[in-house]
């Protein structure tokens, strides 16, 4: 096994991991190291939908998105798909997915079946690192605090990429549930800064100007370069991210009217967390 670091902060490409393999063995060492590393990546892995489900599900019980339809035969895979045409891509700015449930996602698994020649790379950037920085004075005034995570409604999803689909759960709206701004992780005891600048909308017990402020110092701390990894595609590339522990941000940088038009396809299988504390 050869393990090539990404960045000083996280992220690791793997080699010599067979993700056909799901022995509780080879499990067993691809969550040490993703536990260590926060963010994996498997060039080359040439598995198929059945494949991608049973590496997922060593992980623990499979989510269907809240608002986004899978594909018809495996309901637990969302294709994300970015047209030829379409300036947006999904995922573009600075989140942890799903954090506005109840339980937010504790790893997600995403497949690169069609990559563009050039841009549509994705950065991580590492929330422990992030808490363990951040400034001392926010640090007191946030550690015990919760923070309102909306999910923004159905239609930020779906209505801006023209070949994916709604789950025909359109009417439920938006809808919000309360996290600690701080939570541990259930394996290491980290303590992690969970808001991101997406989902995150307010912290509870402070004035909306306070919060604001609060907020973007918070957001604009996460971003900092030397938190983050940025991950080039190639096809067939698997990504295990510890969704409890990092945000990320896929950039739309393959713009149709610089003639960079070119379509993105990716298959993400997500797996059921737990409740932050």
């Amino acid at each position: 096994m050869e393990v090539k670091l990404l960045s000083g902060a996280l992220g690791a490409e793997i080699k010599g991991i067979n993700l056909k393999d799901t022995s509780d063995n080879n499990f067993n060492k691809i969550n040490d190291l993703l536990l260590e590393h926060k963010v994996l990546f498997f060039r080359d892995q040439k598995i198929t939908e059945e494949q991608h489900l049973a590496l997922a599900e060593k992980f623990g019980p499979l989510e269907t998105h809240a608002y986004v339809k899978g594909l018809d035969k495996f309901p637990e895979i969302v294709r994300i798909i970015k047209a030829e045409d379409e300036k947006n891509q999904w995922g573009e700015n600075w989140h942890s997915d799903v954090s506005y449930n109840v339980k937010p996602t504790k790893a997600v698994i995403i497949k690169s079946i069609k990559i563009p020649p050039v841009g549509g790379d994705t950065c991580f950037s590492n929330m422990e690192l992030a808490w363990e920085t951040l400034d001392e004075k926010i640090k007191e005034k946030i550690k015990d605090k919760k923070a309102i995570h909306s999910s923004l409604g159905a239609e930020f999803f779906i209505d801006n990429y023209k070949k994916m689909e709604g789950n025909g759960k359109k009417n439920y709206g938006e809808y919000s549930n309360e996290h600690p701004i701080v939570r541990t992780h259930p394996e290491t005891g980290k303590k992690i800064l969970f808001v991101n600048w997406t989902y995150t909308k307010r912290i509870i017990g402070l004035d909306e100007k306070e919060s604001d402020e609060i907020l973007k110092k918070i957001f604009e701390h996460q971003a900092r370069l030397e938190l983050t990894c940025r991950f080039t595609w190639t096809e067939n590339t698997v990504c295990i991210w510890d969704n409890r522990s990092v945000i990320h941000f896929a950039i739309a940088d393959f713009y149709p009217g610089r003639g960079l038009g070119h379509e993105r396809i990716m298959d993400r299988i997500a797996v059921e967390g737990d409740q932050p504390h």
